[in-house]
């Protein structure tokens, strides 16, 4: 069973480590690997914009740093009340390692639930 306060709770916890100077939008988020293990990320900006890295694929990343990239859930936290999912490319991104995974997304006003499928129907991968 997914304990989906758990998830909240870690993406929470990292919040404040974002470095968004440019859009002062937080995004953290906390990926659950089948081995029951959780890993965070932060968004991390960049003056230049294409260089800028989502909290989604900065957790994705640490998981693979740690020789896992089979995941069961993700959790996304956000101090925006503009930002309400994943940006198109982390849908891709997300994507390319589960093709079936649940995102729960949590803003200060804003809660939803999402299959990856939903977000992003037509998906491409290996």
């Amino acid at each position: 069973m997914i304990d989906i306060n758990l998830l909240k709770e870690a993406s929470k916890k990292v919040l404040n480590n974002s470095y968004s100077p440019y859009s002062g939008i937080k995004v953290a988020a906390a990926v659950l690997t089948k081995n029951g293990n959780v890993y965070t990320g932060v968004n991390v900006e960049n003056s230049s914009y294409a260089l800028t890295s989502c909290a989604e694929k900065n957790a994705i990343i640490n998981s693979i740093i740690h020789g896992e990239k089979d995941f069961l859930a993700m959790a996304v936290y956000t101090d925006s009340h503009l930002v309400k999912s994943p940006c198109g490319s982390c849908r891709q991104f997300i994507f390319e390692f589960s093709k079936d995974l649940q995102i729960y997304f949590y803003g200060p006003d804003y809660y939803n639930e999402f299959n990856i499928k939903e977000l992003f129907p037509e998906g491409f991968s290996l």
